[in-house]
């Protein structure tokens, strides 16, 4: 152990004075907030006050470290919370999450003001999470794996996550009848890949029958969605559960990452532009009322003009509900780190943003075709600056990702509550909606 940090299990073992005041900022993805949840779960469990920032003695800081702006966003937040320490704001600055994970020994001689490192959390194949939510009452977010079951070039995932684990489908199915027993309407399913659940479990793709008993045993759960499919271990069977279950949303997030076949291929993405384009076609032939979301990585190291050109062709033809886009970002310890050929920052950023402004016609003319229809919408919150307006989500749409929908109501709606809407305005991303 590094002297003066403590590492996950000393952090475990140490007992805080009871009754701290500890306070949580966590940054990056929904897979982080769950693990947030759990930390925050079990210090509550010891005896300790969870409360806003502002109040802590303690502030934990749950960290990301996926590319390299999520890493410059977790070394700002720390810096922040070391200087509240020093104008005596603050006792305690313990780091968790990613960057901990990954940078641990930096960290410890370069910020000597932070008390404690406690790493990434583990996934327990038969543990029900405690109960502890960072997300509004209606809607939550169940992990049902950690890691990834590839191994893509550019990702620096399965080095900080370890090797792919999958939760028990009844410990999951447990988790899910407590959600809906408290009322929740929208459970979100997350993993890395959760399109490869259950192949170190059961050996075979699972996520479909997981699915269909979780079907079976909710009644106040209204939307199940998935987030995020790997194409290459996205099933028959999965596409058809999910056109047929009518509480699944018809909403797949998949990244697809690139369209050229070599750059699929230096990649690791394990499938090829063919396989891509009828995995595509399929979906669209069998959830047509389907919302399809992606990303792309542009400026991968190879990426030429002519690699680029056939991705924008790619999105123009396909026509996605959602995409977007991200800069390669140069990890050490990724296969792709040591690549010839890397590109330029500048044509990097030239490239995101000629295919988001090509996104941005196409996003237009799907928002205008839903004028007119009739939409089954959650209110997640009411406004604060403009009275009876409020906000919420059709099932094409997930929570702190995508648009939302504006409701003018003279009637108070409830947060939480699903609604019927006709929508009456359309904008790139968001639409307008009237109470029917």
């Amino acid at each position: 152990m590094i002297k003066g940090i403590k590492t996950t299990s000393d952090f475990k073992k140490e007992r805080l004075s009871t009754g701290q005041k500890v306070g949580m900022i966590n940054l990056g993805c929904a897979r982080n907030l769950v693990d947030a949840q759990g930390l925050l779960a079990n210090l509550k469990k010891k005896g300790h006050r969870v409360v806003d920032v502002q109040e802590s003695d303690v502030v934990i800081v749950n960290t990301c470290s996926f590319i390299e702006e999520a890493k410059k966003e977790s070394i700002d937040t720390i810096l922040d919370l070391i200087e509240l320490k020093k104008k005596g704001k603050i006792k305690k600055v313990i780091v968790a999450g990613c960057l901990a994970q990954r940078y641990s020994k930096e960290l410890t001689e370069e910020l000597k003001d932070i008390d404690a490192i406690i790493g990434a959390q583990k996934l327990e194949r038969d543990a029900i999470p405690n109960d502890y939510s960072l997300t509004p009452k209606h809607f939550a977010y169940v992990k049902i794996s950690e890691s990834c079951y590839n191994q893509c070039s550019f990702c620096i995932i399965p080095k900080l996550k370890g090797k792919f684990i999958s939760r028990t489908m009844e410990s999951i199915i447990e988790e899910v009848k407590r959600l809906d027993e408290q009322g929740v309407k929208e459970i979100n399913i997350i993993g890395q890949d959760i399109t490869a659940y259950g192949m170190d479990l059961y050996r075979e793709y699972s996520l479909a029958k997981l699915l269909r008993k979780i079907t079976k045993v909710i009644k106040n759960v209204q939307w199940i969605r998935l987030l995020y499919a790997f194409p290459a271990h996205v099933t028959d069977e999965l596409i058809d559960t999910i056109a047929q279950e009518e509480r699944i949303c018809k909403y797949i997030d998949m990244p697809l990452q690139h369209i050229s076949d070599n750059l699929l291929s230096s990649m690791n993405r394990n499938i090829t532009t063919k396989q891509t384009r009828v995995l595509v076609n399929k979906i669209r032939s069998r959830i047509p009322q389907g919302s399809l979301r992606t990303t792309f990585i542009v400026g991968m190291p190879g990426e030429t003009k002519e690699n680029f050109d056939e991705l924008t062709r790619f999105v123009q033809e396909v026509e996605f509900e959602k995409v977007g886009v991200f800069l390669y970002s140069k990890e050490e310890e990724t296969p792709a780190y040591s690549f010839p050929k890397h590109v330029a920052d500048s044509v990097k950023r030239e490239r995101m943003h000629a295919l988001m402004q090509v996104q941005k016609k196409i996003s237009k003319t799907k928002q205008k075709k839903f004028i007119g229809t009739q939409q089954r919408v959650l209110i997640d919150e009411k406004s604060n600056q403009e009275k009876a307006l409020y906000l919420g989500r059709t099932e094409f749409d997930a929570p702190e990702v995508d648009g939302i929908v504006y409701i003018q109501s003279e009637n108070e709606l409830k947060v939480g509550e699903m609604v019927n809407v006709e929508i009456v305005d359309a904008y790139e991303y968001d639409l307008v909606g009237r109470l029917l």
